[in-house]
């Protein structure tokens, strides 16, 4: 792949005009000076709030983050490349050379197979584990959960570095009191050698078992393994030659496994007599939607693993996790279950939501779970890109707010009815009625980004029933 690239790499470049003079060519031109820059935390509870590793401290100290370092995670399918653990490796291999002792727990999860196996060739693994480490085989992990972490069923208030992409609240163990910070695979193995979230790698020293001031040398890497990736067995297997006779036999007692079945294609018809099943408020991400952790075991099976759909997503009219009300009986009840009650009595719902709605995890079953539970239509202020492309893929309907106060005119008790969705069309927003308890309604206007071959995934009924039709 590189020599076909080097044949034409003028082409996967700039032009010459456009390096020469750049603000010709682009809205905006950005300058950084990479030597000002300095490594960064982001949290805890969101990535989007990033702490210079300078500034740590004093955040620390004014949000009364609990400086001691519990547990240091690194890998997962984020920063798990050869380079990013040869990095980490090149730390701990300090810890016996400068006679320091790691103060938190730290685990590596490889990124794949041929990572495992070539780290583990190269001494990598052994080198970890002389520093006290735990090495995981290569899958998901703490990232989402799947750990067994002593303790966190006490949900003590604690903090946890990680260079997992994801830090939002109960997603690594499960506890809503852990604070996780997201680093960089060598900040977050400097750290858990000190054991100590206020410790400044770049300028801190450490004290080592003979009561000595050492300080960690800046940490190495090679890119690619000089002996080339190797794997003993790389996990493919190749499929049967002629699969016209191949049953696929699912025990229908099981609980972790199911055997998916089509969803129904569109009718043609607007969605009328929708009721709301949530209003979610603030930041609901796919952990909010679809918790991971110990309901990763119900993965391969839809029906089972639906019951953690949104049991996240806070309610906007009582400010409460997993508790709408259910407009068929008055009650207040968990929102899988309000969804199924609505799912057995041949009544669709909608669900409304904030800002950036689907941050996260691109999983599908985030999509898949409101699909099978009978929900139509995701109207919120603005989308993550992913999880509205995944609602598409579901046959779902996934629309913003035209006027984004809108969303405060949606009330708890609403029926919701489309007006014109037998005229979909790409560039057309869609129309949406909101009659209130009181009789009163309310008329907005929905965008929608779907192109043509997105509104035959809606009418089909989602994408894969277009592609099993052979129309995709």
């Amino acid at each position: 792949v590189a020599d076909a690239a080097d044949k034409i790499a003028p082409y996967l470049t700039g032009d010459p005009e456009v390096y020469a003079n750049p603000e010709k060519y682009f809205d905006q031109v950005i300058e950084i000076n990479l030597s000002t820059l300095e490594p960064h935390l982001n949290g805890p509870f969101t990535p989007d709030l990033a702490t210079p590793i300078s500034k740590m401290k004093d955040e620390a100290v004014k949000n009364n983050w609990p400086l001691q370092i519990q547990v240091g995670l690194i890998g997962s399918c984020t920063n798990s490349s050869y380079e990013d653990i040869s990095r980490a490796a090149s730390l701990a291999r300090q810890v016996a050379d400068k006679n320091l002792k790691t103060k938190s727990q730290f685990t590596i999860t490889p990124g794949s197979e041929v990572v495992r196996s070539t780290i583990e060739r190269d001494g990598f693994i052994d080198t970890f584990h002389k520093i006290g480490a735990t090495v995981f085989a290569n899958a998901c992990g703490p990232c989402i959960g799947m750990w067994d972490r002593e303790g966190a069923e006490k949900e003590e208030r604690n903090t946890i570095v990680h260079s997992f992409n994801r830090n939002f609240s109960k997603r690594a163990d499960g506890n809503p009191n852990t604070l996780a910070f997201v680093g960089s695979p060598e900040l977050v193995t400097a750290l858990a050698i000190a054991g100590d979230l206020s410790f400044n790698p770049l300028t801190d020293k450490l004290i080592n078992e003979d009561g000595e001031e050492v300080m960690l040398d800046e940490p190495t890497g090679d890119e690619l393994p000089a002996k080339g990736f190797y794997a003993e067995d790389p996990g493919f297997q190749a499929p049967a030659e002629d699969g016209s006779n191949v049953q696929v036999v699912v025990n229908p007692a099981s609980e972790r496994l199911q055997l998916l079945a089509p969803f129904d294609a569109w009718d043609g018809k607007n969605i009328t007599g929708a009721k709301l099943l949530i209003k979610a408020f603030g930041k609901c991400t796919t952990d909010h939607i679809s918790m991971a952790g110990p309901w990763l075991r119900f993965r391969g099976h839809l029906d089972n693993i639906s019951n953690n759909m949104l049991i996240g997503a806070v309610n906007a009219y009582n400010q409460k996790t997993n508790s709408v009300k259910n407009q068929l009986t008055g009650e207040y009840d968990a929102v899988p279950a309000v969804a199924r009650a609505y799912k057995a009595a041949g009544v669709p719902s909608i669900v409304v939501g904030d800002h950036n709605y689907g941050e996260g995890s691109s999983r599908e079953h985030a999509a898949m779970e409101p699909r099978f539970l009978g929900v139509k239509a995701v109207l919120v202020k603005s989308f993550a890109r992913i999880h509205e492309t995944n609602l598409k893929k579901q046959g779902l309907l996934g629309l913003t707010f035209a006027n984004e106060a809108d969303y405060d005119k949606i009330q708890e008790d609403d029926t919701i009815n489309f007006l014109d969705l037998t005229e979909f069309a790409p560039g057309k927003p869609l129309t949406i009625e909101f009659v209130h308890a009181d009789g009163t309604k309310d008329i907005i206007l929905a965008n929608h980004t779907y192109n043509e071959g997105q509104i035959g995934w809606f009418v089909a009924g989602s994408a894969l029933n277009l592609i099993a039709a052979g129309k995709a």
